[in-house]
């Protein structure tokens, strides 16, 4: 696996793939500069050798339309604040603006290219778009791992053009080896926490890691599909009736190979799905009609407490309540101590997935883990044991 760590970039052009595809306010500051801090140690390190920097990244899905809300212009300023070097921009991603531009840059220097995603081309995983964005660079390094599952012109195809000269950026390579940590390389016990609204979204990722783990806690809406396949009564609660017969059959998995699989034994129950709702504590297979389960009960959590603590290699993907809700939020944010507590002990937790990313970012848990994946699709596709393209196209 090459590594910016093979490479002196002293006089070399370095082409970067950053997922740059940050959140905007009406005013188009950026409201969240996490992907942006996450690159810095890339693009520094090319700077430091004496190199310079050509950065490509998309912003929204603009369908190969120019749409201004969706230009990189607005993030220009940040990005150079947060990087430390005034960045250069241009208001394009191919043609001979850009190949001026390009040209002009010398060592020391940051050019941020245009939305990627304003050329059909990009999207289409263009040869020919590819092969122009090439030229923008002597060595590519690929840092977006948010689009590694992508076999886009800039995260796939352009590498077929460097031969030996491509390597994965500080950032990706961090998530390739987090993820190694939890399917491949992790200290026994592993312990996966999958929550989340649905089975039907999670059941590559369950059936792919119940050779790896020794438990698999559920939580969340998933829970419910379980439960009422056990013979249990869900109330109003959110339940996938055409998944139970897969539920058991994980369940039956699960047993032949060993993993213990934790579900809830109380859950806080509503009348409403609103935050003000009236609400009360009761077994999981014992919810009233016209109440729903919206989060897990206390003696479900001090029982996923006993099991996270036990662990010494932890996924979270998703959470077990609704946490949006204040009043709902409380079983998410004591996985999120439970899990801090084990990591203080020696653990390593990895969390991933959209929700649980942003549950973590909420309760001020993201220094408290040892990894939050920047990926969210990405990260699902790698934990259901599939290839990512972007990656694919690095090593091969």
């Amino acid at each position: 696996m090459k590594t910016l760590e093979d490479f002196n970039f002293k006089d070399k052009k370095a082409l970067i793939r950053v997922d740059f595809n940050v959140p905007l306010d009406t005013e188009f500051n950026v409201t969240d500069t996490s992907r942006i801090e996450a690159a810095r140690p890339t693009v520094l390190k090319v700077l430091e050798d004496g190199g310079s920097a050509v950065l490509m990244s998309h912003m929204g899905r603009p369908k190969g339309q120019r749409n201004e809300d969706m230009s990189l212009k607005h993030i220009c300023n940040t990005v150079s604040d947060v990087i430390g070097v005034q960045v250069k921009f241009v208001e394009d991603c191919v043609g001979e603006k850009v190949e001026e531009a390009v040209a002009n840059l010398q060592s020391g220097e940051i050019l941020l290219l245009e939305n990627l995603r304003f050329y059909n081309e990009e999207t289409n995983g263009d040869k020919d778009f590819a092969k122009q964005l090439s030229n923008f660079g002597d060595i590519y390094i690929n840092d977006a791992f948010g689009t590694a599952h992508r076999a886009h012109a800039s995260t796939t195809v352009v590498a077929q053009f460097f031969a030996e000269n491509k390597c994965f950026g500080y950032l990706l390579a961090k998530e390739i080896k987090a993820i190694e940590k939890v399917m491949a390389t992790g200290e026994k016990p592993v312990t996966a926490i999958l929550g989340g609204a649905k089975v039907s979204s999670k059941i590559t990722i369950i059936e792919n890691i119940l050779d790896k783990v020794d438990h698999l806690i559920i939580g969340g809406g998933m829970t419910y599909t379980f439960v009422k396949a056990k013979g249990g009564k869900v109330g109003n609660s959110i339940c996938e009736d055409d998944k139970m017969e897969l539920a058991l059959d994980i369940l039956k998995q699960a047993q032949a190979k060993g993993v213990e699989v934790h579900i809830p034994v109380d859950v806080v129950a509503a009348d409403d799905f609103n935050n003000n709702a009236n609400t009360q504590t009761v077994a999981v297979d014992q919810i009233p009609d016209g109440w729903q389960g919206l989060d897990a009960g206390p003696a479900t959590l001090a029982h996923f407490k006993e099991v996270i603590l036990k662990s010494k290699t932890i996924l979270w993907n998703g959470p077990v309540g609704v946490f949006e809700m204040e009043s709902f939020a409380h079983g998410t944010i004591a996985i999120g101590h439970a899990i801090d507590e084990a990591t203080q002990s020696g653990a390593f937790s990895l969390v991933g997935g959209g929700d649980s990313v942003a549950a973590v970012k909420q309760f001020g848990f993201e220094d408290k883990v040892s990894y939050v994946s920047t990926g969210g699709g990405a990260m699902l596709e790698s934990l259901e044991g599939k290839t990512l393209p972007g990656i694919a196209a690095i090593l091969g």
